[in-house]
């Protein structure tokens, strides 16, 4: 039974329904808890479920001993320590795409507001004074909107823009010039839209290099009477600059949803500026967005606790639908690929390469990496402390090489995976392959030709290739109450080295492989378990 713990008030429990419905998932919904209280009950779940309330830090994540995932219940995880998740092995998910259209709409809510003075108006009229002078306001048809982040939220902004006859410009590092002029926005440089938009909002992911990234020098390139609209990302715009700039005359107005610190303080400059529209983070929250993130984010903390395919990992790398499909079943191959070569080589590792032959050589195959290198690493470092989320950051730490290579031409089968690892004492491969109607397969060892099923317990015995001595290791076996379920011999040449392979019913103890070194013509032996 897995537990799962909902911290926050705001996720729908409409959209926790199929969690709630799980036969092997018990759900238990407490909100309001300080850091102090959280770290307290943590360690008895095996998933987190947030939205923006609840601050993830890493001495939470840390006493989440039994943590595999934290879910966020929306785009935005900036409340989420990702560095100590990926670190400690906790993958971490969000639901990208469940308030696209709710954040799309607030932006443009507040962007039809702060033309048209909507807010002040309001405030004045009820206040019982008629005033019809002080609000004269701008038409967004004709204007220039400046967009910066052209994913999602941005597109969606950029379409209803178009139908309200405004000129779309653009920026964004991965968005093709033929994509942009499908939505009709004209891809520019950032300092462009600074200099030539009338109204400019911000849809990029909070980044190092998106931190601040419109300041006084930003500023000083605007043009009197532009408008900015900010319902995303906190931290992008600095906020006293930006005040600054209202007072100075270059800006007519701001729009924000998110603050730097939220709730803001009493005495925040925004909260009483004559030309500063604020909500208090109300992007996401319309009942069809929070529902639909519930959803989103629910699914996905199911299949990962059920260790079935899963998306929208932010700290692991993204793979479509059907890229994911393809790739699976050479998820659990890659992992038991690596795992017996760490098993048979010695030495510190120091190299990884990673052969894709045939049809998979045709696929994108990094998502393979974390699978190969969790294989790997866990046998030097336990199995408790590697997953897919941490194996590759692992790697890196200690400063080892990983890299794939690809071949279209397969040398037994349609698709072959083949990984080499060299250490500080020698250098090792295996081959193996996804066979039809059969499963993973270990298809070759160095020079020698198997067939291994990748499970259980698996003797490899080096020898001279002499008559007899398969008998000889299957008496000492036998005295030892251990049973060999299938063996085969892969042969180099006749007469010469070859390589005994058996699959045995339980673990070898090291006085029973001390006896089986007394037999002249065995170099080596080597022990694997897959399980």
């Amino acid at each position: 039974m897995f537990k799962v713990l909902v911290s926050d008030y705001s996720i729908s429990d409409f959209g926790l329904q199929q969690l709630r419905n799980a036969e092997d998932i018990q759900v238990t919904k407490l909100t309001g808890l300080s850091e102090e209280e959280l770290i307290s009950i943590i360690n008895e779940y095996d998933a987190l479920i947030v939205s923006y309330q609840t601050k993830v830090t890493r001495n939470i994540l840390k006493a989440g001993i039994n943590l595999k995932v934290v879910g966020c219940a929306g785009v935005s995880v900036d409340n989420i320590d990702l560095n100590a998740a990926t670190t400690l092995g906790i993958v971490v998910i969000n639901a990208p795409d469940g308030n696209t259209v709710s954040t799309c709409e607030h932006t443009f809510a507040m962007m039809m507001a702060l033309a048209r003075h909507v807010p002040q108006a309001n405030a004045k009229t009820v206040s019982g004074v008629w005033d019809r002078q002080s609000f004269l306001g701008v038409e967004l048809q004709n204007k220039t909107l400046g967009i910066l982040g052209l994913g999602r939220i941005g597109i969606e902004v950029a379409k209803r823009a178009a139908a309200f006859g405004m000129k779309v410009i653009g920026h964004d590092s991965f968005m093709s010039e033929e994509r942009a002029r499908k939505w009709g926005i004209k891809l520019t440089t950032v300092d462009e839209i600074l200099r030539t938009a009338d109204f400019i909002t911000l849809h990029t992911p909070l980044q190092r290099e998106s931190n601040y990234m419109i300041a006084k020098p930003q500023f000083d390139l605007m043009k009197p009477g532009m408008r900015i609209i900010n319902c995303d990302r906190a931290g992008m715009i600095d906020e006293s600059d930006l005040v600054q700039a209202l007072d100075e005359g270059i800006l007519a107005g701001a729009a924000f949803d998110v603050f730097e610190e939220e709730p803001p303080t009493r005495d925040h400059p925004f909260l009483n500026h004559p030309k500063i529209i604020v909500t208090p983070h109300l992007s996401a929250s319309t009942l069809e967005a929070q529902e639909n993130v519930a959803i989103d984010v629910s699914k996905q903390v199911i299949n990962l606790l059920r260790n079935e395919p899963f998306q929208n990992a932010v700290n692991m790398q993204t793979i479509s639908g059907d890229h994911l499909n393809r790739l699976n079943p050479y998820f659990t191959l890659s992992e038991q690929l690596g795992k017996s070569l760490a098993q048979m080589t010695e030495g510190a590792v120091r190299d990884i390469t990673v052969g894709c032959a045939g049809e998979l050589a045709e696929l994108d195959t990094s998502p393979l990496i974390p699978y190969v290198l969790k294989g790997i690493l866990s046998h030097h470092l336990g199995t408790e402390h590697v997953n897919i989320v941490n194996a590759t950051h692992l790697a890196k730490e200690r400063d080892l090489n990983f890299v794939v290579q690809k071949s279209l031409i397969p040398q037994s089968s349609p698709n072959e995976m083949m990984i080499r690892m060299k250490t500080t004492k020698e250098e090792r491969w295996v081959r193996g392959s996804l066979l039809p109607e059969v499963g993973e397969r270990l298809v070759q060892i160095g020079p020698y030709s198997v067939d291994i099923p990748p499970s259980g317990q698996v003797l490899l015995i080096s020898q001279m290739d002499r008559p007899g001595i398969i008998g000889r290791v299957g008496r000492v076996l036998g005295r030892n109450g251990i049973d060999i379920v299938t063996m085969q011999v892969g042969h180099n040449k006749i007469g010469h080295s070859a390589l005994m392979i058996l699959k045995i019913d339980k673990t070898a103890p090291e006085s029973v492989i001390e006896e089986l070194y007394m037999i002249p013509e065995i170099r080596r032996i080597r022990e694997i378990s897959f399980d």
